[in-house]
Formats: C-alpha cells, sequence, structure tokens
C-alpha cells in the first residue's frame, strides 16, 4: 500500500548554496550532530537505490558505527527513486531523503544536501555504484589524519577505468588539460579534477558562496572554499551495472562554462563585473552560442568568398554569411541563453517578435562586423579570417548587451 510520505521527507533549502559553519539546529528532533554526512545525488536510480544504501551502510558500520547519515537527495526522479529510498529509512535509521521538485543539476543537490547535513565532515558519492564504497573508508582516514578535502582519483595509484572507449578517455584527458590552462591555481592541487567522489571538512566551505554548473561540484569546493591540505586516495571507476548513463555532451559543455565562470569570477574580471552587475553567466552562454554561429559563418564566408569556390565579393559574402549565422544564433540562444524568459513566453508571434528584433540588433551588428572587418583587413592585418574574428568579437559584446535589454526581456504577457 502506498503511504503519504510528503511530510516525512527532509524540506529543501532554499536561497544562496551556502553551507553554515554549524549543523542546523536538531534540538526537538531526536537527532545530535554527528562526524561524517554523505550525499547521495539521484535522479532515475531505483534499480540501484536500495543495494548502495545496503552496502554503503555495511561499510561505514565498520568504521564509524552509529558516528554518520546518509543523504539521498533525488531529483523527483520519474521512477519515483525518492520514494523507494524513504521506504528503507525504518530498516536503515541513518538514512535521510530529500525530495527536489524546483530545482536540478547533480551539483546543486549536494550543496542542498550538505545544507540539511549534521556532520562535521561532508562528503558525495554517486548513487549507481560507479564509485567503490570500500574507498570511503580509505578517504575518512585521510581526513582524520588532517586532510581538508580527501579526494578519490583515477589518476593516482591504484587508480584507473575499467572500460572506457578511447575517445571518452581523450575526452577526460582533454578536459583536465583545458582545466589547468584556464584554472592552474584550482586544477593543479589534485590529480582528478573531474572527480564527484570526495570528502571535505565543513569549515573549509562554511559561508562560501557555491554556483556549480553541471556535474563538477569539486570545482567549486576548491575554487570558492577555505581547502589548504588535500590528500589523494587512488579508486577505479567502475560502469554501472543498473539504469542508465548520464554522461552526455551537456556535461562537457557545462564543465567549460564553469572554468569560464570560475577564471572570470575569482579574477580581477570578477570584481569588476560584480561592481557593474554584469550577468556574466549568460553573457557566457551567449559566447558559447556564438562560437557555433563563427563556425557557421567562417564556412559559408570560405564558401561564398575564396578564390578556389565561388570568389564573391568580401563584403556581400559576409552578408550574406553572416545573417545565416544570425538565425542560428537565434534559435540557440531563444532555447538556451535565454530559455528563462523564453518559458514565459511561448507563444509563436512572440517568438517571431524576438527573432525580429534580434534580428534588427544583429544587423547593426553586421553592419558593425562588416566596417570593423574591413578596417582591420585593410589597414592592419592582410588576413581575412583572422580579421574576421576580431570583427565577430567587438559585434559580439554589441549584440549581447543591446539584446540582452531589448530582445529577451520579462515582462508581462497580455
Amino acid at each position: 500500500m502506498k503511504i503519504n510520505i510528503a511530510n516525512e521527507l527532509l524540506t529543501v533549502p532554499t536561497g544562496l548554496l551556502q553551507v553554515s559553519d554549524v549543523p542546523p539546529n536538531s534540538v526537538g528532533t531526536g537527532h545530535r550532530d554527528i562526524f561524517f554526512s554523505l550525499i547521495i545525488p539521484t535522479y532515475k536510480e531505483r534499480d540501484n537505490i536500495e543495494n548502495v544504501v545496503k552496502i554503503l551502510s555495511q561499510t561505514l558500520d565498520e568504521f564509524i558505527p552509529g558516528d554518520y547519515e546518509l543523504i539521498v537527495v533525488d531529483d523527483d526522479s520519474p521512477d519515483m527513486t525518492w520514494e523507494v529510498a524513504h521506504s528503507l529509512t525504518e530498516e536503515y535509521p541513518q538514512l535521510r531523503v530529500m525530495r527536489r521538485q524546483q530545482e536540478r543539476g547533480l551539483s546543486s543537490a549536494v550543496v542542498r544536501g550538505w545544507q540539511v547535513a549534521r556532520g562535521s565532515v561532508l562528503g558525495v558519492i554517486d548513487g549507481d555504484l560507479q564509485h567503490p564504497p570500500e574507498v570511503l573508508t580509505q578517504l575518512l582516514t585521510k581526513i582524520t589524519q588532517g586532510a581538508d578535502l580527501a579526494l578519490a582519483s583515477r589518476h593516482v595509484d591504484g587508480g584507473g577505468v575499467s572500460s572506457w572507449s578511447v575517445v571518452r578517455r581523450f575526452l577526460s584527458r582533454g578536459a583536465q588539460v583545458l582545466g589547468l590552462m584556464l584554472l592552474p591555481g584550482v586544477l593543479g592541487r589534485v590529480s582528478d579534477p573531474m572527480s564527484g567522489y570526495f570528502m571535505v571538512r565543513r569549515s573549509s566551505v562554511a559561508g562560501a558562496t557555491l554556483n556549480p554548473v553541471g556535474y563538477k561540484i569539486l570545482l567549486e569546493v576548491i575554487g570558492r572554499g577555505n581547502v589548504k591540505n588535500i590528500a589523494e586516495v587512488g579508486y577505479v571507476f567502475c560502469e554501472r551495472q543498473q539504469g542508465e548513463s548520464k554522461v552526455t555532451w551537456k556535461q562537457y559543455i557545462d564543465y567549460i562554462h564553469h572554468l569560464v565562470r570560475l577564471r572570470l569570477s575569482t579574477g580581477r574580471v570578477g570584481r569588476v563585473q560584480k561592481k557593474m552587475n554584469f550577468p556574466i553567466d549568460r553573457f557566457l552562454r551567449f559566447a558559447l552560442v556564438g562560437l557555433s554561429g563563427v563556425f557557421v559563418d567562417m564556412v559559408l564566408l570560405y564558401l561564398l568568398s575564396d578564390p578556389s569556390t565561388l570568389a564573391l565579393p568580401l563584403t556581400r559574402s559576409k552578408i550574406i554569411a553572416g545573417e545565416i549565422a544570425i538565425f542560428n544564433n537565434f534559435l540557440w540562444n531563444d532555447a538556451w541563453t535565454f530559455a528563462d524568459v523564453t518559458m514565459k513566453q511561448q507563444e509563436w508571434h512572440q517568438r517571431l517578435k524576438r527573432f525580429a528584433k534580434f534580428n534588427v540588433i544583429c544587423l547593426a551588428g553586421l553592419v558593425l562586423n562588416v566596417l570593423v572587418l574591413n578596417l582591420v583587413f585593410n589597414f592592419l592585418i592582410p588576413n581575412r579570417y583572422i580579421a574576421n574574428l576580431v570583427a565577430i568579437a567587438v559585434a559580439t559584446i554589441w549584440n549581447f548587451w543591446v539584446n540582452l535589454k531589448l530582445s529577451w526581456r520579462v515582462t508581462d504577457v497580455k
């Protein structure tokens, strides 16, 4: 018989993603402060969750009996993972469950779990057994020996991956190299910055406003927290046995977005951004969309203007290529960059109105683009493609700022 358990679930915190310096007040709840809180973020893990809770409980009962808690934070899985997890709480009293219905995302789920956790040490582990539970005891040992953060790494002695394809290995290593280039002071401190299996002292992240993108919460913890001593333990990343993989291309895009945002927010640019109240997150999405437009623009410019192809005049070719790139960019910006606005204005006439504004603004940007292209090409750099890149960069700033103010605005629809 299905029971009504809505009132028994953990209340989802709201507001900033900040962890308090002391565990939440639990007076009158029968709970006490404990040593370790482990967050298990889930989405569609119905087939795994019972086994995960069982194995984690057995492992921690042997190492720190009675001094830990498991917190499942589920993003309202359609397979009712949260309900299955809650049905286990009678058998496993150290288990607590949170059902999130208004937010999504693994990283924010981890922080929301930490916000209600009672432990002085906070951890995270996948809900699909791809992270071997036996490594928990080694990580806890590192913490008790003085580490502020203990990380399970695939890239130290004892670490590895079980059956990844060459492409996935290449992407993983490429992401790490990119991170080292953009954030050497953060990613240079650990061998596996993309790991999602670690634990950290509450005092090392308390008070920091975390703002993670996608799956890589570790970047935020190291970049924004007060983490001094880091220890690593090798582990072999296993392929899941049940359920479906969550690895998609969007994760890699989110990772790049996250790197750039951290780079900007932790430096001089970040301080200027705060003073000007510039929407850096939205601009980064706009810029990533712009990269797709650059590809469209450059390919068409080559096909139309190069002497070996159609050999049309440069200005005419640029206008045609630019207009097609504008259409490409509108579709992506409407679906992603300004998705929070478009969700409130989904009628076709509203979409057409946005496109008309976007097109007019970007056509003005295209005029600016053409002028800069010709100036740079004729007077500074006699290379059509480098000159085009310079022109695109100038026009991008114009296009974003004016479109932000005019094309995508949160207004009442009447």
